[in-house]
């Protein structure tokens, strides 16, 4: 594997006597796309709020493109991050939802103009700039989520559960899309799924968990054809 571009070392996490991450070790190379896939209470969301900056580990390091980011605050690391909930301004257009990173780092109005356009069109929504998130469907407000989380041109994409309160039908094609963005942009991603069919078809490569520990880790065809254990 080439230099990882993100690499999670010896990363514990507990709160008080309760370990809810055990000596979670993982390098992901540039550009890769790796699920954490299992069951709700298996610390796949706990370890990427550590990679975000949401929770501090109780133990081990993470390094982003060779430099430590552990204990840097979550707007440090120049991440992105997608929610389970589309987490959008509700008083915001969407045009003004993507930009809204961008406004906070200062850029100037134009420069904001020009990249909320490119990112409509990423996200096959150009003609929605000027309206509300009550006015759009469940799919095209994750959508415009994941827009706003890759305006800032973020050097890691972290996706918490992002499909999970959608219909079936909307989630398959969704899924679709992130992917071919994802790939497009070439944008190192951790997608945390309890759906083994979305692991499936997204990932290079899937690290399963259970109860805190990493059971295994294999691209899609080792996970399914060859499990370690029952």
């Amino acid at each position: 594997m080439a230099e990882p571009f993100l690499s999670i070392q010896h990363v514990r996490k507990s709160f008080g006597a309760t370990t809810v991450v055990q000596d979670f070790n993982l390098d992901v190379a540039p550009g890769e796309f790796v699920s954490f896939l299992g069951p709700s209470g298996c610390g796949k969301t706990t370890v990427l709020r550590m990679v975000a900056g949401f929770e501090e580990p109780s133990a081990g390091k993470i390094v982003v493109a060779g430099k430590d980011i552990t204990r840097l605050k979550p707007n440090q690391r120049n991440v992105g991050m997608v929610f389970q909930v589309y987490a959008l301004f509700p008083n915001l257009t969407v045009a003004q939802n993507i930009g809204f990173g961008l406004k906070v780092a200062g850029m100037a109005k134009a420069a904001i103009d020009s990249r909320v356009a490119e990112m409509l069109d990423i996200i096959k929504l150009p003609q929605m700039a000027d309206r509300y998130p009550y006015q759009l469907s469940g799919g095209q407000q994750q959508r415009i989520a994941l827009a706003r989380a890759i305006a800032p041109k973020p050097k890691l994409l972290l996706l918490d559960e992002p499909l999970s309160a959608l219909d079936a039908k909307v989630r398959v094609s969704l899924r679709e899309e992130i992917r071919s963005i994802q790939k497009k942009l070439g944008i190192t991603t951790i997608f945390v799924t309890h759906d083994q069919e979305e692991a499936l078809t997204m990932s290079d490569r899937i690290v399963v968990m259970s109860e805190g520990r990493m059971e295994q880790v294999g691209n899609p065809f080792e996970i399914y054809n060859y499990p370690k254990t029952r």
